[in-house]
């Protein structure tokens, strides 16, 4: 969260009292904001019936044009010329970046509602206000005596304080209630594991306070576009972390003790058990986002040095299966990958490192095959995400039900399409090995940094180079970079064409060349990125490279023979996606492995 400097119009008095609608658009007419004809009309309609809301909200309802431009003028574009206007700093609340604790501390919640401001930013000199209404300052000496600090005000959309404050004040109420029926039994010291079930007192999982900060926890968490929520146990607090767009960002820090409970009470809604502490657990949870849809959420807990950590992996039905053009396949991938999974047997497989989109991936493109006329059954450690078009079956190591094992039942099944989670070991890539040479269409992922890697994989894993070229039919590698938010993106003149064709030698960028930098916006909470797109490298199984695999050639071998057959390698993707201007340079380098 920061600041945007603050641009004086034009020298003026400053008015005093609260702000009025009809003064606004005199000012937005005068400084030549809107036409002097919009002016009047604007007035004209809003005359007609008084209203109680902020004047902001009234005039952004307006939606008055734009003298420069016609487009109309939206309540954050109102914000922040109404910060131009009263000579102040223009903020965008982020939740993220705001410790609610000290906001509370700093004001009770009817003292923010009553004069409309929230503090966003408390250090030991200064507790940064914001406020919708700039022209009023009679509580700022009672705020700077109460918190002996000195107050800066900023000017914020006057929705986003009003909503604001009536989350963070309940949510510190609620942790606040949490921690007083728990005493001061939250105060964790270093304990061995086989301790670590054991405490002298815990908050009831199903006090009324924990289940409102839990609740607040997910929506927050859905409304932000989380992919998976961190709850962190530390010696003197717990932390609370969400992941957006592959980056991990503090959200809450508090008392150890309503941490626990918090734990206790998602793992009682996920029947996991609740006593046990000292060792790993797996559940699953389904909920509901502010739109109404229904979301599911995995569950995983680890024993640690204080406490137990719990994540949960959010799995949103809207995001977690897309079409190919969705996923970031470009034309040239996506044709050669649709004719793979066509194939009415062998075995297609997907690479990359943990968190590259590997499942999103297999998901998607099992949800376009698995028709009416076709049996899809899969086995997963553990089920990401449940999908009614398919069988879906959870691995169980405690009763020796591995990959394998599901695998070879599976083979009883009568199974048209299999999707295996990972080959980990020989004996797993035998029976996929069986179920392609026996008419079965066999999906599966392996961990390995390129595509011609998967291959050398298997041979080490023992499978023997006849049985590769008899199965295999392709490979996938892929990796997930951020992807440029369209509505703040601006062009890059640093990024010279000689500097892209450097990193892709001895290839060269050709066509398109439109290379944008991240700025950072309301829409993207001011990260300049907006999501994430996959970067793909495919490799097709040929005559040719069969010809290589039967000499078991080295990896650079077997690459060389992949581009020949049109394989475009991962840091290529990149680069064209960054002279397309969908994300930079520097995204691309950190995510993919380096040309040969």
């Amino acid at each position: 969260m920061s600041a945007q400097p603050r641009s004086k119009v034009s020298a003026r008095t400053p008015p005093r009292g609260p702000l009025h609608w009809q003064q606004l658009v005199e000012w937005l007419s005068e400084d030549g904001v809107i036409s002097a004809e919009e002016a009047r009309r604007t007035i004209a309609r809003c005359a007609q019936a008084e209203s109680a809301q902020h004047p902001l909200v009234r005039l952004a309802a307006v939606s008055m044009a734009r003298a420069s431009d016609g487009k109309p003028l939206d309540i954050e574009d109102l914000t922040q010329y109404l910060a131009r206007r009263s000579d102040m700093d223009y903020l965008r609340i982020d939740p993220l970046k705001v410790d609610v604790s000290k906001v509370a501390d700093t004001m009770s919640a009817g003292y923010a509602e009553r004069h409309r401001v929230l503090p966003v930013q408390v250090t030991a000199a200064e507790v940064v206000v914001a406020t919708s209404e700039p022209f009023l300052s009679d509580w700022i000496e009672e705020v700077e005596r109460q918190s002996r600090r000195t107050v800066r005000r900023v000017v914020s959309n006057p929705q986003d304080i009003q909503r604001y404050t009536a989350e963070f004040f309940a949510l510190a109420k609620s942790v606040r209630a949490a921690q007083k029926s728990g005493g001061n039994s939250g105060a964790a010291s270093f304990e061995q594991l086989v301790e670590l079930g054991k405490s002298n007192k815990q908050l009831d999982a199903n006090d009324q306070g924990v289940v409102q900060v839990v609740d607040w926890l997910w929506q927050y968490a859905f409304d932000q576009r989380a992919s998976d929520i961190h709850l962190e146990p530390r010696r003197e607090q717990g932390v609370i972390r969400f992941r957006i767009d592959g980056v991990l960002h503090p959200v809450y820090q508090m008392p150890i003790a309503v941490l626990n409970a918090m734990t206790a009470r998602i793992k009682l809604l996920g029947r996991m058990d609740v006593v046990e502490k000292r060792r790993p657990q797996d559940g699953r949870i389904k909920t509901r986002n502010p739109r109404g849809d229904e979301v599911e959420m995995r569950l995983s807990t680890l024993p640690t040095a204080f406490g137990e950590k719990m994540v949960m992996r959010i799995f949103d039905p809207d995001t977690a299966v897309k079409d190919l053009d969705a996923l970031g396949f470009s034309p040239h991938d996506a044709q050669r990958w649709e004719q793979l999974v066509k194939r009415p047997h062998g075995i297609v497989l997907v690479t990359g490192p943990t968190g590259s989109g590997k499942t999103t991936t297999l998901y998607s493109t099992l949800k376009r095959i698995a028709t009416e006329e076709v049996n899809v059954s899969t086995v997963e450690d553990p089920i990401e995400m449940i999908e009614p078009a398919f069988n879906q079956t959870q691995v169980q190591v405690q009763l020796d039900f591995g990959f394998a094992e599901g695998l070879r039942a599976l083979m009883r099944q009568d199974p048209d399409i299999i999707m295996v989670g990972e080959i980990r070991d020989l004996q797993t890539a035998e029976m996929a090995v069986q179920a392609a040479l026996t008419g079965h269409l066999v999906f599966s992922t392996l961990h390995t940094n390129d595509a011609p890697s998967a291959i050398t994989r298997l041979m080490e894993l023992g499978v023997p180079a006849y049985l590769i070229n008899a199965t295999v039919v392709g490979v996938l590698a892929q990796r997930l970079v951020r992807t440029l938010c369209r509505q703040c993106r601006e062009p890059d003149q640093a990024t010279a064409r000689t500097a892209l064709d450097e990193i892709v030698k001895p290839w060269k960028i050709t066509g398109t060349w439109q290379p944008y930098r991240p700025v950072g916006c309301v829409d993207c909470r001011m990260t300049g990125f907006l999501g994430r797109m996959g970067l793909y490298e495919l490799l097709t199984v040929s005559e040719a490279l069969k010809e290589q695999v039967t000499r078991e050639p080295a990896g650079a071998a077997l690459r060389r023979q992949a581009i020949a057959d049109g394989m475009r390698p991962l840091r290529l993707a990149g680069a064209l996606r960054v002279a397309e201007g969908v994300t930079t340079m520097e995204e691309v380098l950190s995510a993919t492995p380096p040309l040969d």
